[in-house]
């Protein structure tokens, strides 16, 4: 049944929920559980413990509280491994000052984690993946690729400095990101997951009557990446996120093919896609590296035709 005080609901694939307690309080739900992608547990722990948070940020929220989530197969893994991970996920709840209450967990033959996540936002600062306007530029904030790096790993033809840079970024919090767009006054915010840059930049658009431009080599990516790409390490969710949206992106001839496997590319705890009005672009790319955020770039624009549609240029 429709509730006056559900803010975001189920009806757009946005990051969060959102629901209005009082005139000037909402909280932000949202959950988040994976298989590892790396090697090491604590660290794997951050990340998905990051990539969860990532999700409060997105909607230009403060994390408050979250809960486990575990499934792991205790008869043919280590408990050891299961200590790591979760005491990764609290140090990256303790830095992201979110309190760990409680959690839930299950027997599997397959090892999950992950977090539910409550945040709190003014109902009238919510920031979602609609509400873009014509003539907005577009900031991201962390480079592309690490789909297509992890599966370099686990074809064990990435070096020990790459899996840890990469490691390192996917841990990353997007706190920063979101503090500074709020500060700036952004029109709309969404994190680069699962469906690939393309993927997540169509639903700022979907429905709108808007369109998008991107600007193919402007946009920030671990080079690494595209040198997996030519030799065809490429995740099958890549190809997926592609079918899924090709119809609905104008590529320019002169873009690398394996330059548009990365934009397609599924990233895990990626960074914020954020639409901001073009006056205020260069300032706000400037306080975002004022925050250590080094990457972040103009890398295109929202415009008025065609509508619903992305086009790529090199």
């Amino acid at each position: 049944m429709d509730d006056p005080n559900l803010i975001v609901g189920m009806e757009r694939a946005d990051d969060a929920g959102v629901y209005k307690l009082s005139e000037d309080l909402a909280i932000i739900q949202t959950v988040d559980f994976f298989t590892p992608i790396v090697d090491d547990p604590y660290m794997f722990g951050q990340i998905a413990a990051a990539n969860a948070l990532s999700d409060v940020y997105a909607m230009g929220g403060k994390p408050l509280t979250a809960m486990n989530i575990v499934c792991f197969p205790i008869k043919t893994m280590d408990i050891s491994i299961l200590r790591e991970i979760l005491k990764g996920g609290l140090e990256k709840m303790k830095e992201a000052g979110v309190t760990l209450v409680g959690g839930h967990s299950i027997e599997d033959s397959e090892l999950k984690y992950g977090l539910s996540v409550t945040g709190t936002i003014h109902p009238s600062n919510v920031m979602t993946n609609i509400g873009a306007e014509a003539g907005d530029a577009l900031i991201l904030t962390k480079p592309l690729g690490t789909g297509i790096i992890n599966t370099a790993i686990k074809a064990g033809m990435a070096n020990e400095k790459l899996i840890e840079m990469v490691t390192n970024y996917m841990a990353r919090l997007n706190n920063a990101a979101a503090e500074v767009m709020q500060e700036v006054g952004a029109h709309a915010c969404t994190d680069v997951t699962g469906f690939g840059l393309l993927g997540h930049a169509f639903e700022m658009i979907q429905g709108t009557g808007k369109g998008i431009i991107i600007h193919a080599s402007r946009v920030p990516i671990f080079l690494e990446a595209m040198n997996f790409a030519e030799m065809g390490l490429v995740p099958g969710g890549t190809y997926r996120n592609r079918d899924f949206r090709i119809h609905r992106v104008d590529i320019d001839p002169n873009v690398s093919p394996y330059l548009i496997d990365i934009l397609f590319d599924p990233q895990t705890s990626g960074g914020l896609l954020i639409a901001v009005p073009g006056e205020k672009t260069e300032g706000m790319v400037k306080k975002l590296k004022e925050r250590g955020i080094d990457e972040a770039a103009i890398i295109g624009e929202v415009v008025r035709n065609p509508k619903e549609r992305i086009t790529v240029l090199p």
